[in-house]
């Protein structure tokens, strides 16, 4: 990981400039790292896409999502939201092979404005589909120098569509240059659980198949999919969630300790994991599909799109082999969490009654649990079984847990900087071309192997009701354990 702090000078540019993903994440994103002074010396940021807005309208649409998505403007902020103004700028009309005339013009001036040879960053906040083009257009247009590209996912939507992407994208770019970026990644919760094993002789002894009963990645939502019909229907929630961001928690979770914590190392032992999954079986899948869906806006009255999976994965390697991960995600649930729990086995000898309803077991009665929080106030939790006062030897539940908040940020002085949600991280760490937070082209392409199976026959999806915890074929899946929910919430 790179130990430097402030970008060298760079231009930036944002394809999609005056779209959602621009408004609400990467507009707030980059306006906390000016004032963090995270963003580089000299930079400048042309927005563009095919529709044409002025300067003043680009600035203004910045503002506005930083007012509603990110920390706002505050009045002793206004000067430097005009410094900070002054350095956007915004072209619109097409780019591609063929048409990438006005864009290097735009490019051009920005560097002359600045001085000497900045770096290029390109956000592609665009449909995947556009991607290909996109890449072509940068190098038809000379663009591919000092340049960094990042991809929003999905990259590809089956392994046929990301080994052409991926041919169309190497044929102008060194992989070194290509960041495709799944913000779960630069969630610093997640990140912990590499000094959480590393760091602590507690941890790391116990994290494998001898002591782990099994592992949940439990990432419900409960909303539906709102405006992104377009998108939901050509998706669906296993190239959405499962290949990007599940996948990739899992390789953070599951990887062997890496020679260091320098990008390519930590890429290698991620691919590591990756390599080690099974294919998955249709008959470990399930898909689910809300009750409402058929009737949002967009979306076709017999659309089999789902909405939900639940997947139980397989790692066949010395660590994990015979320790079952479950995954579940889905929209329009009975409430949104983002936690991974290791469950651990039940003590060799049970001299203790165990406890009425269930199987009797710590694993399934929702106890002995390590869990990691990546939402909300993140940190992680351990629950525990411990003696209840009194004269009996009685049995109740108990739970520790470490949170961000408290620990780093609730004191009278927090060092700037510390204090990024994951965009920012991932923005920052693109500025200074560390790539230890993003992925690489054989993860990706060996996750799109992963799913094939399931592509090529998809499970039968099961409808459920809005505001549930998903389809009962999901509990049975996992059965007999539970699906453990965070903060004392029981199992679902």
């Amino acid at each position: 990981m790179s130990t430097q702090v402030v970008p060298d000078d760079a231009v930036i540019v944002v394809f999609g400039g005056s779209g959602d993903l621009s408004r609400r994440k990467l507009m707030p994103a980059f306006w906390d790292l000016y004032l963090t002074g995270l963003m580089p010396e000299r930079w400048r940021l042309i927005g563009t896409s095919r529709t044409g807005i002025s300067d003043e309208a680009f600035a203004e649409l910045a503002r506005d999502g930083i007012e509603e998505f990110g920390r706002g403007v505050s009045p002793e902020q206004e000067e430097a939201f005009a410094s900070f103004a002054a350095n956007l700028t915004y072209r619109g009309g097409g780019f591609g092979p063929g048409d990438t005339e006005t864009l290097v013009a735009a490019i051009s001036g920005a560097e002359e404005a600045i001085g000497g040879e900045p770096n290029r960053l390109f956000y592609l906040a665009i449909p995947p589909a556009v991607f290909g083009p996109i890449t072509q257009g940068l190098g038809e247009g000379g663009l591919d120098e000092r340049a960094r590209v990042v991809f929003e996912k999905p990259f590809g939507v089956d392994p046929a569509s990301f080994a052409e992407l991926d041919e169309t994208v190497h044929a102008v770019l060194d992989e070194s240059q290509v960041y495709r970026i799944d913000h779960f990644l630069g969630k610093e919760a997640l990140q912990n659980v590499l000094a959480l094993r590393f760091a602590n002789g507690m941890f790391e002894p116990v994290w494998n198949r001898q002591h782990i009963d099994h592992i949940q990645i439990d990432v419900p939502e409960s909303i539906g999919i709102g405006t992104r019909a377009d998108f939901y229907e050509e998706t669906g929630a296993m190239r959405d969630m499962i290949v990007t961001h599940l996948f990739q928690v899992l390789s953070v979770v599951a990887l062997e300790p890496p020679v260091s914590l320098e990008s390519d190392d930590l890429m290698d032992e991620k691919s590591k994991v990756f390599q080690s999954m099974t294919p998955l079986r249709p008959s470990d899948v399930v898909y689910g599909q809300y009750e409402s869906y058929r009737s949002e806006d967009g979306v076709a009255p017999d659309s089999c799109t789902e909405t939900f999976v639940a997947a139980k994965v397989e790692i066949d390697n010395w660590r994990w082999a015979g320790v079952p991960i479950f995954m579940r995600t889905g929209k329009q649930m009975a409430a949104k969490h983002q936690t991974v729990t290791l469950a651990f086995k039940r003590p060799p000898r049970q001299m203790f009654a165990a406890k009425a309803g269930g199987n009797g077991s710590f694993v399934s009665d929702g106890l002995n649990h390590l869990t990691l929080d990546m939402s909300g106030d993140p940190g992680f939790s351990i629950s525990f079984l411990a003696k209840k006062p009194g004269p009996r030897m009685d049995l109740g539940p108990a739970s520790m847990r470490f949170s961000y908040e408290q620990s780093f940020f609730s004191g009278p002085a927090v060092e700037e900087g510390t204090r990024l949600d994951a965009y920012e991280r991932l923005l920052h760490d693109a500025l200074l071309g560390d790539r230890t937070l993003f992925t690489r082209a054989d993860g990706i392409g060996r996750t799109w192997d992963l799913v094939a199976p399931i592509l090529e026959e998809s499970p039968d999806c099961h409808p459920y009701e809005d505001g549930s915890w998903g389809p009962q074929a999901a509990m049975d899946l996992i059965a007999p354990r539970g699906w453990h929910l965070p903060e004392g919430g029981g199992e679902s």
